[in-house]
């Protein structure tokens, strides 16, 4: 059976009681990008982030299918700054579906939340990662018409108490 497009998905903001299942689904995505799975209690602290706060900088979006209300579908986004533009940007940190759902309308869904997310806020532009070999991924934001820019992506976990770098 081939799976098709739902008739529709809703694209809203999350909710606190969706964060264990948006926790889920970052799961699937780190394991489908090969990363270290989330540490646990990752729907605690989305929620920190999400609702904590009378002015939150992360966004969670969610696609969820009609009828049942089950997430399909996630992504996060938060406001950064660029030096170099003297201006802040939308970062898309993660924009992740369930593998039946891909290649069915959902990921522009998703996307289009995004870009709604950063005019609300007053940002013209959203800036976004993905592993040089998701090539599904690459395609995909070809055709939006992403422009692609090479970097290496680093991270330093920052241990507790005084911390210098090695030469």
């Amino acid at each position: 059976m081939t799976p098709t497009a739902p008739p529709s998905l809703t694209i809203r903001h999350a909710r606190p009681a969706d964060l264990p299942r948006v926790a889920e689904l970052a799961a699937e995505h780190a394991a489908y990008e090969k990363a270290a799975p989330p540490a646990p209690g990752l729907a605690d602290r989305l929620a920190a982030l999400l609702f904590a706060t009378e002015a939150p900088r992360l966004r969670c979006l969610v696609a969820e299918r009609p009828g049942d209300g089950h997430l399909v579908g996630y992504a996060t986004c938060a406001p950064e700054l660029s030096t170099w533009d003297g201006r802040e940007y939308l970062h898309l940190d993660c924009l992740f579906l369930e593998a039946g759902q891909r290649g069915l309308g959902a990921g522009p869904m998703l996307m289009n939340a995004v870009i709604a997310e950063a005019h609300a806020l007053g940002l013209t532009q959203v800036q976004w990662q993905t592993p040089a070999w998701n090539e599904g991924a690459i395609r995909f934001y070809d055709r939006l018409g992403a422009q692609a820019k090479e970097k290496l992506r680093y991270t330093l976990s920052v241990p507790h108490g005084p911390h210098t770098t090695r030469p």
